[in-house]
């Protein structure tokens, strides 16, 4: 029987309207949900909280050992999984592959965390014993994004659930599937009791009741930067935490003595990855001049060679953008950065929502394509003349999320990072990467910090308590 039943996927009844489930690559049905309306958001907060009180008691290794039969429950039904990632959301089977790996990854790191030390004793002036002790927040709002929609949710509601909290999941309609019942289908396998796992697909309405819920003290979200405004703002008038992982325009920086045979191929998948739908994506490349018309030439010249079509019916290296919306945006950006002057090296062309992968060179401050996030396959290239320079590209930006460096020298590497403001630096690699064990997050329009991924999730989704205990009450001047 597949995990995913058509008949049983939701198993709440849900009172907004349908939603379509569509495949991006061909615009066949895939299925429909029922999306969430606010009255529904209410309703899963107020079952939330109170199935989180029984949960915030149950036994660590109890929580630990639900977390990793949900991790080797992702590895079991990896075809079945693989192929709503592809066909839902876009993806080639690779990178299908690697969200199932990491969000099987992250189940077994959120597992290690339910043991882990939940404290300190502090030293007191008074005879009594004085300790701080981690608790559970009680119920963790998750809204989580199209474009990785497996990893974005689950980096949130493995570690949620493992500290010992319920969870309301809001999944991009457009991902209802992979981005969200799959989750709730592995943990009812998984044996999580109920209650504590609440999946409503819906639009900003339902997002908006979740961070206004005062069930709700910590919200998790993933998406662009305008959206993440918005909820960080709702979240501080009602007294709440938000955890925001927001867009990106991240540099990759090629100094004069990088090997050009090894970075085409890195500055390639930086740019072109899941058609440059990734937070991280390389948004822009600055190269030393004395290698630039060489590096424009061979990454457009790889770009060309670069299979764009369906996924889910052939081998390609670029499936389709999520939507017709985006298509514009995407188009949009390349068409006004051309007639600013850019020049088009590669791609700028589209067949329905398969765009190819675009290389744009002649590239000042003010090109669109370089100044905004683009969340699609295109690579602005720069050129610059001294380290100095680079540095003052590179942090010339509102975002600060990701940044590569390549150079034979990598102490040379580390000290160019040191001053540009960013949440990740790679050397002699590209902008996208990810880990379970890793802290994850960025800085000024990219977020508010490392809030996911390894020691992070402590701070992301628990409390800290003083308590304090004497053996006789104590006394007072009056």
């Amino acid at each position: 029987m597949p995990l995913l039943d058509p008949k049983t996927w939701q198993s709440r009844t849900l009172t907004g309207p349908e939603h379509v489930v569509t495949e991006p690559a061909t615009g066949d049905t895939l299925g429909t949900v029922t999306l969430a309306s606010p009255q529904d958001v209410e309703a899963a907060t107020a079952a939330a909280r109170t199935a989180q009180a029984d949960w915030g008691r149950t036994p660590h290794f109890v929580r630990a050992g639900i977390l990793r039969k949900a991790g080797d429950l992702f590895t079991a039904h990896a075809g079945e999984l693989r192929e709503w990632l592809v066909r839902e959301s876009g993806s080639i089977p690779g990178k299908a592959d690697f969200e199932l790996h990491v969000a099987a990854q992250e189940c077994y790191e959120a597992a290690a965390l339910a043991s882990r030390p939940a404290g300190q004793v502090l030293p007191t002036e008074a005879p009594r014993l004085s300790y701080t002790r981690r608790v559970p927040v009680g119920v963790v709002g998750v809204i989580s994004p199209f474009n990785a929609p497996l990893i974005l949710s689950i980096r949130s509601v493995a570690p949620a659930l493992a500290l010992g909290n319920a969870v309301v999941l809001k999944p991009d309609p457009r991902t209802a599937v992979c981005g969200g019942l799959s989750l709730a289908a592995v943990f009812a396998e998984a044996g999580l009791p109920e209650g504590l796992l609440h999946v409503l697909p819906g639009g900003p309405d339902a997002g908006q009741a979740l961070v206004a819920d005062p069930r709700v003290p910590v919200i998790s979200f993933t998406g662009s930067t305008p959206a993440g405004r918005a909820v960080g703002e709702a979240a501080g008038r009602h007294l709440k935490r938000a955890h925001l992982e927001l867009g990106g325009n991240s540099a990759l920086i090629v100094l004069e003595d990088a090997d050009l045979d090894a970075v085409i191929s890195t500055a390639a998948w930086g740019s072109f990855f899941h058609q440059g739908q990734i937070c991280m994506t390389t948004g822009r490349h600055l190269v030393h001049q004395s290698l630039y018309e060489e590096y424009v030439e061979r990454l457009a010249a790889k770009a060309d060679s670069l299979a764009v079509g369906d996924p889910h019916r052939a081998q390609v290296h670029l499936g389709p953008l999520i939507d017709r919306t985006q298509l514009s945006k995407v188009h949009g950006l390349v068409e006004g950065s051309t007639a600013r002057g850019a020049r088009l090296a590669a791609g700028g062309t589209h067949e329905e929502l398969f765009y190819r992968p675009t290389v744009l060179a002649g590239i000042d401050d003010h090109t669109p394509a370089y100044a905004e996030e683009v969340f699609g396959p295109v690579a602005p290239v720069r050129p610059f003349r001294t380290a100095d320079e680079a540095a003052a590209l590179a942090a010339d930006s509102p975002y600060g999320l990701s940044l590569g460096i390549v150079t034979r020298d990598t102490a040379r590497g580390l000290d160019l990072a040191e001053r540009i403001p960013t949440g990740i630096v790679h050397i002699n690699d590209q902008t996208v990467n990810d880990e379970a064990v890793a802290p994850f997050g960025g800085i000024a329009a990219s977020g508010t910090g490392a809030r996911f991924g390894g020691e992070a999730n402590l701070e992301a989704f628990t409390e800290v308590r003083w308590t304090t205990v004497r053996g006789d009450v104590a006394t007072y001047p009056f």
